[in-house]
């Protein structure tokens, strides 16, 4: 298939797409049902492996950090990450129904052109920001276990998660396969060790003090990392069977993420309590393996350093898959395995430069703001893609003209961007962040209601705008397209 104004002949083709020496060639198109195959369980293992790993880890250090205390970061933790999967596995369940990447899923709410230059840049910085925490932890789990330079570290990180992104889709799904068990393991016995630290404060597991400022902060951080997947997450569901349902997809997706998260969040803020002054994430994770048994915490980093390997994998597939996707919304572009490999290249130094200048020193305030701020731009767009996928359309798209620069979405889909906009406008005020705290929460207290407010402003104001579609239509075309489950 190409994006050059595609027929549905052209989006289900004879021959399979595959490169004899498995390089996956697809990127932003759609998947042809002669390219279908998979088991809906097989997303178990991606997304319980995608949170074992030392930025997520990091995830539970950032949130002890805010000062809820150690109890109350655990019960913010586990609520915060229950909010934020629910919304990323119902993104996950629209891969096998449309066979299509998240971000490419956009363009009916936001346009051809509108998507690119809203949700998919703020994607990239996504990826980008990801993508950097991960460099520098990688950098510096090489330096703890062989002791090279962070900067030579993060190149033998990048360079084997460059290979995964490169082979694609299978091989991502086959690596977290691989690593399932043996990291489950490790995760075992890390939380053993944890929970018997002998350097854990006295009262360490008391509930203190009640702070809802910083309770409703380590909120935001948990539900805005869950929610940070949900512009990619379909990107893994996508090449399942049609026939496989919404059900299984959502819940194979939202139990092994959302139950991975609470294990590696209250982890990682357990060793953090246990070594408060440790120079960086890692070094408090191999300190909490070392004090239960010496040369344990190698192994430990080690492990996560596998994790996070696969992860960087996935970011970078994902970086690249933006970054073609705005690159298509303004000159057309033939998916390959070439402009795969340059978006790839692209990734890679890109972050490789904002990661010498972060720095691992600035690790925990920079990932602190990127998970804050990820979280609010990627509230009004999960509303919107959700309430037109499940309530407006009820899954009904035209798949080639989601392909078409002047097709019946059009190049700027206004209803979504003016509800993406305002919502951003309405949360403003209710944001609390270090350079800026809105009046409304300040008039609360510094307490961060953004989220509770975005989602439902972007969600119900851009039904409201959809009530004038021609959706009768549009069923007839997609009818007549014949390619979707339920179309016939």
């Amino acid at each position: 298939m190409t994006t050059h104004s595609p027929s549905p002949h052209d989006l289900e083709p004879q021959a399979e797409a595959v490169q004899p020496i498995g390089l996956e060639s697809r990127s932003i198109d759609y998947v042809p049902s002669a390219e279908r195959h998979g088991k809906v369980s097989h997303l178990g293992p991606l997304w319980f492996v995608s949170n074992i790993n030392l930025t997520a880890m990091a995830t539970g250090v950032a949130a002890l950090s805010i000062g809820a205390g150690l109890m109350w970061t655990v019960v913010a933790t586990v609520i915060g990450s229950l909010f934020g999967t629910f919304f990323m596995a119902f993104h996950s369940a629209q891969g096998p129904q449309l066979g299509l990447p998240q971000l490419v899923q956009s363009r009916p709410q936001f346009g051809y052109v509108g998507a690119a230059v809203t949700v998919w840049v703020f994607a990239l910085v996504n990826y980008v920001a990801y993508n950097t925490s991960d460099a520098l932890l990688s950098g510096a789990a090489f330096n703890t276990l062989v002791g090279i330079p962070t900067g030579v570290g993060y190149f033998l990180a990048a360079s084997i998660a460059a290979l995964i992104a490169l082979y694609g889709y299978h091989w991502i799904h086959r690596v977290n396969r691989w690593l399932n068990w043996p990291l489950m393991a490790v995760m075992v016995v890390l939380t053993v060790a944890a929970l018997s630290d002998s350097q854990l404060p006295d009262g360490a597991f008391a509930f203190g003090e009640f702070k809802l400022a910083a309770f409703m902060t380590v909120f935001v951080i948990v539900a805005g990392f869950q929610l940070g997947w949900a512009p990619y997450v379909s990107d893994y569901s996508r090449y399942l069977p049609a026939d496989v349902g919404v059900r299984s997809t959502f819940w194979w997706t939202y139990l092994s993420s959302g139950l991975s998260a609470i294990w590696v969040f209250v982890l990682g803020a357990v060793m953090s309590a246990a070594g408060p002054d440790a120079a960086d994430p890692v070094a408090a994770f191999r300190g909490a393996g070392d004090r239960l048994v010496s040369g344990f915490g190698w192994v430990a980093v080690f492990a996560l350093l596998l994790g996070l390997l696969s992860v960087m994998g996935i970011n970078q597939y994902g970086g690249m898959m933006s970054m073609i996707s705005i690159r298509d919304s303004f000159k057309p572009v033939k998916p390959s395995v070439r402009v795969r490999a340059i978006g790839i290249a692209v990734m890679f130094v890109t972050v490789w430069g904002i990661a010498q200048f972060v720095g691992i020193e600035r690790f925990n305030t920079f990932y602190g703001n990127v998970l804050i701020f990820l979280a609010y731009l990627f509230t009004p767009w999960t509303a919107i893609n959700l309430v037109d996928y499940f309530f407006v359309r009820k899954g009904n798209y035209v798949i080639a003209e989601i392909f078409k620069a002047r097709g019946i979405y059009g190049r700027w889909g206004w209803r979504g961007n003016v509800a993406y906009l305002v919502s951003l406008l309405v949360m403003a005020p209710f944001m609390v962040t270090a350079p800026y705290t809105g009046f409304a929460a300040t008039a609360l207290g510094a307490v961060d209601y953004s989220i509770f407010i975005g989602l439902p402003v972007a969600g119900l104001l851009y039904m409201f705008l959809c009530r004038d579609l021609d959706l009768a239509t549009e069923r007839r075309l997609v009818e007549e397209e014949g390619i979707l489950p339920g179309a016939h």
